[in-house]
């Protein structure tokens, strides 16, 4: 059973990092690996005295740090509201509907935003306008771009990452919320002294595996959501990896490998700090 497992980690993580060193070499796809002339830390030190990385770190930070605390946030309250509801059949209906769009797919969840948020014929926009008030273009304003992404991953996201949420709270000694009360206790005061303490170390344990992912927001979504108007604030380090990298006439294969290398090994690094903070503080950790 472990074998397709093993098999996948070794294939798709552990032998591309043969290819991590062309982020030391200026490499030529003719001349192959060994052949490339080594340059050191031409790369690096080309990132970081580009006029580009003040705005690619300040966006991706602020997105990423966005929506990793609003995107904890809510699917804890989601699983505690859910765990309260009595009514079965209610409650896979709302689980149902709440679960669902982690399904779509990135280019259609865009493509939903697009026509949702449209100025000309958005229902938003169209609501609005019956109201009297102006029409505002949402994908087009850079100080609106971070609020749109975020919350619209947390539409879709919030039902699956309330999952491990929910079966934590079915663990959870029943008799503990009996005591309580008979004891006299509200559910605010059992959500506050029982639920929360129960899910405590979830909720740690994942906010150290998403420390990891601070300075990668993800290509796919961002790319989609860009235009000329909100660039500005849109720009983060692997929309530019990609540009840079693919997407020029010239491809440079080095460059970018050699941002990819320094996200991972800040990713690494805010983990394990991570970890150190939470055994230090709270007595929980990773490992």
């Amino acid at each position: 059973m472990l074998i397709f497992p093993v098999a996948y980690v070794i294939i798709f993580k552990y032998i591309p990092m043969y290819g991590a060193q062309m982020a030391f070499r200026d490499y030529n796809v003719f001349k192959g690996m060994y052949d490339s002339p080594w340059v050191g830390l031409k790369y690096f030190n080309q990132f970081f005295n580009s006029s580009e990385l003040p705005k690619l770190l300040g966006n991706t930070l602020s997105i990423s740090i966005y929506s990793l605390f609003a995107g904890m946030i809510f699917p804890i309250v989601l699983a505690l509201v859910l765990n309260y509801l009595r009514h079965l059949k209610f409650k896979k209906v709302v689980q149902t509907i709440t679960y669902a769009p982690y399904f779509i797919s990135t280019t259609v969840m865009v493509s939903i935003l697009l026509n949702f948020l449209a100025i000309d014929f958005g229902p938003v926009n169209s609501v609005l306008r019956s109201m009297g008030f102006a029409q505002v273009d949402f994908l087009a304003d850079p100080n609106k771009f971070a609020h749109v992404y975020v919350w619209s991953g947390i539409w879709q996201y919030t039902g699956y990452n309330a999952i491990i949420y929910i079966a934590t709270l079915s663990g959870v000694d029943p008799t503990l919320h009996e005591a309580a009360v008979v004891d006299g206790a509200n559910k605010f005061r059992r959500v506050w002294h029982i639920d929360l303490p129960s899910i405590k170390s979830t909720i740690i344990i994942l906010m150290i595996m998403n420390m990891g992912s601070v300075l990668t927001t993800g290509f796919e979504k961002i790319y989609l959501m860009q235009n000329d108007l909100n660039i500005r604030a849109s720009e983060v380090i692997d929309t530019y990896v990609y540009k840079i990298g693919l997407a020029s006439p010239i491809a440079n294969y080095s460059y970018p490998t050699a941002i990819g290398l320094f996200q991972s090994l800040v990713g690494m690094i805010l983990i394990i700090s991570a970890n150190v903070l939470a055994r230090k503080v709270g007595e929980e950790s990773l490992w």
